[in-house]
């Protein structure tokens, strides 16, 4: 009997070999923490002779995880469990568990920002966002490497820059450094400034700053006098070309 020309053969898509093995867990109601890891085995070894029998082709990190199960299933039919430096039993599945645990996390992650994403959607962009898009293109040349970005990958990179951290040679210090300066002191060095010389100028509250923190609560200062209406402002030609003075009291 000749099979109908019609009839095709269609497997669900995974991302990557965890986003199977979740699959398994969760249509088993399994216990993550817990693999019963010889029938997962069999379950994961049975879809990928199903790939290969249809001549789909098989991605490198399915292999892996494959030969992966196997070690794990081999090591805990050996009659010696595996001891730790303290003596106690090393659970062959205990890094597989994790990596489930974490690639779980991960895909409900992504599962709440695709809702973000959608409601970005809606909205209306800004203009002139294709030029930002071919400027941004031209700069960095990312495309093809984020085109086979998947969740698997994104894990396996995060897992990397987590060991990368936990094993760092020195740990990285950041020194915070208090200024001692405040905006109601500088309001008083500028009046005792106008004081001196009636005016002043931009060049000058730049000479009298110590450094650009400086400056900037001169700045601030200046900003909440003008607000105060206890000085005048005098815009000049130029740039950055303005003076201050005290304002006179009006007689009452």
């Amino acid at each position: 009997m000749q099979p109908d020309e019609g009839y095709e053969i269609k497997l669900p898509q995974f991302e990557g070999p965890f986003d199977l093995l979740l699959f398994f867990i969760e249509r088993d109601e399994l216990n993550i923490h817990d693999i019963p890891i010889a029938k997962i085995t069999t379950d994961f070894l049975d879809y990928i002779q199903q790939m290969q029998a249809l001549n789909m082709e098989l991605a490198s990190e399915f292999i892996v995880v494959a030969a992966t199960l196997m070690r794990i299933k081999a090591k805990m039919l050996l009659p010696r469990p595996e001891l730790d430096e303290a003596g106690n039993e090393i659970d062959p599945k205990e890094d597989l568990v994790q990596k489930l645990v974490l690639y779980k996390q991960y895909k409900l992650a992504a599962a709440e920002l695709e809702v973000f994403a959608e409601e970005r959607a809606k909205r209306f962009r800004r203009g002139n966002l294709a030029a930002d898009l071919q400027l941004a293109t031209e700069q960095a040349d990312m495309g093809d490497e984020l085109a086979t970005l998947d969740l698997y990958r994104l894990m396996v990179m995060y897992e990397k820059l987590m060991y990368s951290y936990g094993n760092r040679s020195r740990e990285v210090r950041h020194t915070v450094e208090k200024y001692p300066y405040t905006i109601e002191q500088q309001k008083k060095a500028i009046a005792s400034l106008l004081e001196i010389n009636q005016q002043l100028d931009f060049s000058l509250v730049v000479k009298n700053s110590a450094n650009k923190v400086h400056f900037v609560y001169n700045f601030l200062a200046i900003l909440e006098m003008l607000q105060q209406q206890l000085l005048e402002l005098q815009v000049g030609l130029g740039f950055n070309n303005f003076r201050v003075s005290a304002k006179e009291k009006q007689a009452p």
